[in-house]
C-alpha cells in the first residue's frame, strides 16, 4: 500500500475507486466497505484509495473536547489497512481552512481535482465543506458533469458501522475485552515503548515490562488485570503474559500504570517496542492488606492467564 501525505504530489490513479472515512479501528464493519471498495475497483480495472485525514477532524472542529479517544494510531491504521490489502491511502491534513472549504470547493477542487474519481463510495448521510452543507445530493447533482459513479452505503450499514465503533470503545472502558476482539475482528492491543519503573514488580517476584504510549489520545481499557499476548520489535516470537492497568492501590499510588509481566521471559528489552495484545479480562484491581496478600493474588492472576491462554 502506497501512503501518501502531500496533496500537491498525487500519482494519477488508475479509475480511482475512493471512500472517505476515519477508520478509526478498521473493525469488522469497516471491511465491508473494504471488499465493496476492492469489488468494485476490481471490475474496472481500478485502484482502491482510502482518503483519511491526520489529526482527527474532531480534533479540529472541538479543540477543547478532550474526550477523543482512538482505537487506532495513525501509524497503527496504516499498518492494518496495508494488511487488507488497500493499494492508496491519502492522510490528508485536516486544518481549520481544509474545514472551511465550501461544499462545492471541496468537491471541484480537492475530490476532482486530486483524485480524478471514478466512483466515489460513500455513507448516506456523509457530509463535507463548511458547516457540514455538502453531501450526497450535491454529489449525485454533479456526477454526470464530472463523470464519476457514486455508490451509497445504505443506511443500516452507516449505522452498524457508527454503532460498532462506539460499542469497541464502550465494551474496552469496561474491560469486556471478548466483545470488543469480536467487534475489532483482531485482538485490541497497545503498542509503545519499554521504560523504566520503580522496580517494584522485581521485589515482588513479578518483574514488569513498563510501557509507555506514544499517543496520548490512545483508548487504554478498563483498570484491571488481562491475560494478554505480546511482541517485541515485531519480532515473531508471541510471549503470553498478564497485564496490569492501573495506579497500584496497595502501595497507594496515583498515576496511572501499564506493566506486563512476561512469562517464562528474562530479556533485557528496556527502549524496545512492545505490543501487547489483549485477550481477556482477569478482574478488577483490588487494594490488598499487604505485599504477602498480594503476591498471593498475583499468583492466582498468573495461574488464570496461563489457563485462558
Amino acid at each position: 500500500m502506497q501512503v501518501h501525505r502531500d496533496l500537491s504530489h498525487l500519482p494519477a490513479f488508475r479509475n480511482a475507486v475512493i471512500t472517505i472515512g476515519t477508520f478509526d479501528g478498521v473493525h469488522t464493519g469497516h471491511r465491508y466497505i473494504l471488499h465493496q471498495l476492492q469489488g468494485t475497483a476490481a471490475a474496472v480495472n481500478g485502484e482502491t484509495v482510502i482518503v483519511t485525514f491526520d489529526p482527527h477532524p474532531r480534533e479540529v472542529l472541538f479543540a477543547g473536547d478532550k474526550k477523543l479517544h482512538l482505537l487506532t494510531t495513525l501509524p497503527e491504521k496504516i499498518q492494518l489497512l496495508d494488511k487488507e490489502g488497500i493499494d492508496h491511502l491519502v492522510v490528508v491534513p485536516f486544518t481549520k481552512a481544509f474545514s472551511e472549504l465550501s461544499a462545492r470547493a471541496y468537491l471541484e477542487d480537492f475530490l476532482i481535482a486530486r483524485f480524478k474519481p471514478h466512483t466515489i463510495i460513500i455513507g448516506y448521510d456523509h457530509r463535507f465543506g463548511h458547516n457540514r452543507e455538502g453531501g450526497l445530493e450535491l454529489l449525485e447533482a454533479e456526477q454526470q458533469q464530472y463523470g464519476f459513479q457514486l455508490i451509497e452505503i445504505p443506511q443500516q450499514v452507516v449505522h452498524d458501522l457508527s454503532v460498532s465503533s462506539t460499542k469497541i470503545r464502550e465494551r474496552l472502558m469496561e474491560g469486556n475485552i471478548a466483545l470488543a476482539d469480536e467487534l475489532l475482528g483482531y485482538p485490541y492491543f497497545l503498542e509503545g515503548t519499554v521504560i523504566h519503573g520503580d522496580k517494584m514488580g522485581r521485589q515482588l517476584g513479578y518483574p514488569t515490562a513498563n510501557l509507555q504510549l506514544p499517543d496520548a489520545r490512545k483508548l487504554i481499557p478498563s483498570e484491571g488485570i488481562y491475560a494478554v499476548k505480546a511482541t517485541v520489535n515485531n519480532e515473531p516470537e508471541i510471549i503470553k503474559g498478564v497485564m496490569s492497568i492501573g495506579t497500584r492501590p496497595t502501595f497507594n499510588g496515583t498515576d496511572l500504570r501499564l506493566e506486563v509481566h512476561l512469562f517464562d521471559f528474562n530479556r533485557d528489552i528496556y527502549d524496545a517496542q512492545l505490543r501487547v495484545q489483549f485477550i481477556a479480562f482477569i478482574r478488577h484491581n483490588l487494594k490488598f492488606d499487604n505485599a504477602a496478600a498480594l503476591i498471593a493474588q498475583m499468583d492466582k492472576d498468573c495461574v488464570e492467564a496461563k489457563k485462558i491462554l
